[in-house]
């Protein structure tokens, strides 16, 4: 009874440092980048000895591919996304797509790990893109290529259109999160503008605008007059 109570502490134990071990690293490629990050200083800030870091994570690519886990979990949101492309709900396959990048509770540090990996030509950077990029736009490309087929949307290229929609929300995240540009509207309304501006580029027959984005629409004008008096 004591050898299983003292197992199961030991391997609690050993799952709260791996944790530590990842937020350490996270946090210190976040503000410094991969170059500049050394594994004492991932031990030193997680607490623990440099050897405990190479016990959990052998090789840095092992420490890479737990961090990607940890921020990576889009499997869930592409099974709603489905069952909305299958109803040709358009607004909300885009909506839950950019809902997924911008939200209350972004983490910012993920962004800042994307960015520092494709500048420093970081093997990283591949797996981020395949498993956080490439996934939703090559998807949405296929949605779109589906939506002109059956006359819903005009004809256009659709891998350069998903291109767009998502490189208008990841500028968002940069324009608020790396430059600081302070916010002007919620969350949510953003979602609802960059949703509605595109769907009125690609639809045939665009959707009339809900009342909450006239709403929003109107608050905005109302913030750009008074800034500019």
């Amino acid at each position: 009874m004591l050898r299983a109570l003292t197992g199961i502490g030991t391997r609690t134990s050993a799952r709260e440092r791996q944790a530590s071990i990842i937020s350490a690293a996270t946090a210190l490629f976040a503000a410094k980048g991969f170059n500049g990050t050394t594994t004492k200083e991932i031990a030193r800030t997680a607490g623990i000895s440099e050897a405990l870091v190479f016990k959990h994570f052998p090789t840095k690519r092992a420490l890479y591919a737990a961090i990607l886990a940890e921020k990576v979990r889009v499997s869930q949101l592409m099974d709603t996304v489905e069952a909305a492309a299958e109803k040709r709900d358009d607004a909300r396959v885009f909506t839950l797509i950019a809902s997924f990048r911008i939200h209350r509770a972004a983490d910012p540090t993920f962004l800042r790990l994307l960015l520092f990996s494709a500048l420093e030509g970081h093997e990283l950077s591949d797996m981020f893109f395949q498993n956080r990029h490439r996934v939703f736009y090559e998807y949405l490309a296929g949605y779109i290529r589906r939506r002109c087929e059956e006359g819903a949307f005009r004809c256009l290229d659709p891998l350069l259109a998903a291109q767009a929609f998502i490189g208008m929300i990841v500028y968002h995240r940069i324009l608020h999160e790396i430059f600081k540009v302070p916010l002007h509207c919620s969350p949510e309304e953003a979602v609802d503008a960059y949703v509605q501006v595109f769907l009125s580029g690609l639809q045939t027959r665009p959707a009339g605008r809900t009342s909450r984005q006239h709403q929003m629409i109107g608050t905005n004008h109302s913030r750009l007059r008074r800034r500019r008096s």
